[in-house]
């Protein structure tokens, strides 16, 4: 049956079942089920546009700290060309149905305004009725609602489908994916399509949880060790056990609920929670509490003063202390002096220098924040540099951009750290283009790196709505990098 009779067949079986007359073929048992829903929430067949929508600065929060965020470039390049040329477009909601971006082709995206399939406008079933997003996100697996299967009469001129994408780590429903276009452009593929695309962002997910799981263990298996020979494990901010001593002893997940220092293991037993600074250190009753190390964190990026803050003392910096400890983060393995020399000298250097120089900076730091042999840092360090390079292998360049003001150290001259200041500034100038979001682009622009970059101003042009009010000052830019 091509589209226009399928339209036609739908069309007279929602008149009859809304009219309250005897169809003679029934809905789509998920239809049905869709519409009992729908209308037991009071949603009007005859509404203009879904109630709620939302402000655009709020759409904007919002977005910034969606975990879906860092895989619509798999969503981009698995859908939005397909959408364009297919006369559709892509949608991506949260998990309670609110659309938080839409790309696709203008002339459909003008038309999906005029029933506020746009972004801030929230599509779930109780606001909106049965549609794609809404459905798939009320039933958790991949629909397609076409025409009249739409339970308000103004969306029957639409077909839509969409699958939910879960948290792999917990399970719980993030939002879903959507290809929305006219009545004519119904296509039998597109199912299949969203689900694929729903199938690689939770895949991307996936990825990004596995590099965090093993930074956190890298960073805090030290506390695990701590413990001797006595039973304990780290568990990640939700919950799960990444590393455990004996390995027998606990199941794959455990319940912290907020704020507690007792958690039940599911057995009859109980064990002691510690918050760390990444996840959570369990241990048994009578066991050890694992002795506290100073906490070291370095501001090192941007143009302003190199600062280490220790136990909460701030500490300035001179040029060449902060180029030290810049290298001591970056090898948390420790480099003996001859090696500190080569990295910060070249072979101009001289040992002797280096080793005074350390002396001076164990005395400022105090105790516990630095060993010899090889000099290395001992104490709980962070450092945002450090944060941006994780951020980035981990795909979310608005928690890189957040924390980058600037290239490392950039008054430094010490081979190894223009060498890493260059790979950090090149990798985030590349991560961001290839993101082609405005958004982001902007916020790099704003930054001494992205700020003389001529590409990054022409792609934002490119990028940018005709009337968002940055336009002036990107043109203005423009002309003057061109010039």
């Amino acid at each position: 049956m091509d589209a226009p009779e399928q339209a036609r067949r739908l069309s007279g079986l929602y008149d009859d079942v809304l009219g309250g007359s005897r169809p003679g073929t029934e809905p789509r048992p998920l239809v049905a089920a869709s519409w009992e829903r729908s209308l037991a929430a009071a949603v009007d067949p005859e509404l203009d546009a879904p109630p709620m929508v939302l402000e655009q600065q709020m759409v904007e929060e919002l977005r910034a700290s969606h975990p879906l965020r860092a895989v619509l470039p798999v969503l981009r390049q698995t859908l939005t060309t397909i959408a364009d040329e297919a006369s559709h477009i892509m949608i991506v909601t949260d998990a309670q149905g609110m659309i938080l971006w839409r790309e696709g082709a203008a002339d459909v995206k003008r038309t999906a305004d005029r029933i506020a399939l746009s972004e801030g406008a929230v599509w779930s079933e109780d606001q909106i009725g049965t549609n794609g997003m809404g459905t798939a996100l009320a039933v958790g697996k991949p629909v397609q609602i076409h025409s009249a299967e739409h339970l308000v009469r103004r969306i029957h001129e639409w077909t839509c489908a969409a699958a939910p994408v879960h948290d792999p780590d917990t399970g719980k429903l993030l939002g879903a994916v959507d290809v929305s276009g006219p009545l004519r452009t119904v296509h039998p593929a597109m199912v299949a399509l969203v689900t694929a695309a729903a199938q690689l962002a939770e895949g991307q997910l996936k990825v990004r949880m596995a590099a965090a799981d093993e930074m956190l263990r890298a960073r805090n298996m030290r506390h695990l060790m701590a413990l001797g020979d006595a039973p304990g494990a780290l568990l990640t901010p939700t919950g799960r056990v990444l590393a455990v001593q004996p390995l027998e002893w606990l199941p794959d997940r455990l319940v912290v609920p907020e704020g507690a220092d007792r958690i039940d293991l599911g057995d009859g037993r109980e064990g002691l929670v510690e918050r760390l600074d990444e996840g959570y250190l369990l241990r048994m009753p009578g066991t050890p509490v694992r002795r506290s190390r100073p906490s070291l964190r370095l501001k090192l990026l941007g143009s302003g003063q190199p600062i280490a803050v220790v136990g909460g003392r701030e500490i300035a910096l001179t040029l060449r202390r902060a180029e030290v400890l810049a290298l001591l983060l970056l090898q948390p393995t420790g480099l003996t002096a001859e090696q500190l020399m080569l990295q910060l000298y070249g072979d101009e250097g001289n040992p002797t220098t280096v080793r005074a120089e350390m002396h001076r900076l164990r005395n400022l730091l105090g105790g516990g924040v630095l060993d010899t042999k090889p000099y290395r840092i001992v104490a709980d360090v962070t450092g945002d540099v450090i944060e941006v390079q994780t951020h980035l292998r981990n795909g979310d360049l608005t928690a890189a951009l957040a924390l980058y003001c600037g290239p490392l150290l950039a008054r430094s001259d010490a081979p190894a750290l223009r060498a890493e200041r260059d790979e950090l500034d090149a990798t985030l100038r590349r991560a961001v283009l290839d993101a082609a979001d405005a958004d982001l682009l902007w916020q790099f622009a704003q930054t001494s790196v992205g700020a003389e970059d001529l590409e990054v101003f022409e792609a934002l042009e490119a990028g940018l709505p005709v009337d968002d009010p940055r336009r002036p000052a990107v043109a203005a830019r423009l002309a003057r990098l061109v010039d």
